[in-house]
């Protein structure tokens, strides 16, 4: 069967992508510059092919919470939204985490704080990274840099929620959400059926109990020592996590004396950024996370020793930067380049970053 090539937007390809991976449901509210995902499903109409719900929430709030029930009965459930609608989903994320269930969130990233701007940014880095809400809790993400990974990240997303039951989010910014490339979408899959559920899902609450007391959904424990176990038991599933589920990519990084390391549009201006320093003779490698959690630590504390200097540009006032300094741990000089207000910078904004900051 040939593949099938079509132009999109990366919000559009979300869309598609969710309906080909046999989800559920999804639950939203429209804001820039994420509203195409709400807006291609609603035209796409899934619960007329594939049974999945599109439900148009009256908030972010809602939203949030229509994921935990739907999760909590083990069905296949996301929603999408940017930057100050995230933010009001975060009491929700947090009771996701604590209760242990699979879902997925799509952040694509506006300028903040506050409302802010409708243009892209990388500015919830912190937020998405470290646990906006509260509690010590991880999401596992990952930083699309093309189209064609707003797809993909999909099914993955999926997967490693359902495989690890924890919440998935595809944190995006405007530039990859608005732009349009190519992309060859998954083959549609079917969705499962309940039994199906309950076998892949033996903790959900679906209504089929079959003479045993039904499953409490919950993050709520009032035992203080009961409570330390959870966590314990929470922390040993992230170490599991990171050992097993770190994803970046490494271009020109053998021969280079100096690293770039960027993900999402950053990732992409910052690779023309390199081959420009290179056509000046320097020789400039790039370290491309793709888990911004579990973060490539280890990948860059192997590169580090054989680095004059390490530059971090995005599209913030410096996030990811702290993470690429702990892992260095001080064996190199590392610096940061960001626009804010939603600028995007060129190539060579950043060559001349690399030359002001670290060629000296």
């Amino acid at each position: 069967m040939a593949e099938e090539v079509v132009l999109m937007k990366g919000n559009e390809a979300i869309a598609h992508a969710a309906i080909r991976c046999g989800a559920d449901g999804y639950f939203g509210y429209p804001i820039t510059p994420q509203s195409e995902v709400l807006e291609t499903l609603a035209e796409l109409k899934p619960w007329e092919t594939t049974g999945m719900v599109v439900l148009q929430a009256e908030s972010e709030v809602a939203s949030i919470n229509m994921v935990y029930g739907g999760a909590g009965s083990g069905k296949m459930v996301m929603t999408s939204s940017s930057s100050p609608g995230v933010s009001l989903m975060q009491e929700g994320v947090s009771y996701l985490a604590g209760a242990e269930l699979p879902c997925l969130i799509v952040n694509v990233m506006r300028g903040g704080p506050g409302l802010g701007t409708i243009q892209p940014s990388q500015a919830d880095y912190f937020q998405t990274t470290k646990g906006g809400g509260h509690g010590d809790y991880r999401l596992i993400t990952l930083a699309p840099a093309s189209v064609q990974e707003m797809a993909d990240f999909v099914g993955l997303a999926f997967d490693l929620a359902f495989k690890y039951r924890n919440p998935t989010i595809i944190l995006a910014d405007g530039v990859i959400g608005q732009m349009m490339e190519k992309v060859v979408l998954p083959p549609q899959k079917p969705r499962r059926t309940e039994e199906e559920i309950i076998a892949q899902c033996p903790w959900a609450t679906t209504g089929r109990t079959k003479g045993r007391k039904p499953n409490i959904i919950t993050s709520l424990e009032l035992k203080p020592e009961a409570m330390e176990v959870n966590n314990l038991r929470f922390q040993a599933k992230y170490k599991a996590i990171e050992e097993n589920e770190v994803r970046f990519e490494e271009i020109n990084c053998d021969d280079a004396d100096y690293l770039l390391v960027a993900f999402g549009s950053m990732a992409r201006i910052g690779q023309k950024a390199m081959e420009l320093a290179r056509e000046e003779g320097i020789r400039v490698g790039m370290l491309r996370p793709i888990t911004l959690w579990p973060f490539p630590s280890e990948a860059i504390a192997r590169l580090a020793p054989r680095m004059k200097g390490i530059l971090v540009p995005e599209l913030n006032a410096g996030q990811m930067v702290e993470d690429v300094r702990l892992a260095v741990n001080g064996q190199i000089r590392v610096e940061h380049f960001g626009r804010l207000g939603g600028i995007v910078p060129d190539p060579d904004e950043i060559v001349t970053a690399l030359k002001e900051k670290l060629c000296k």
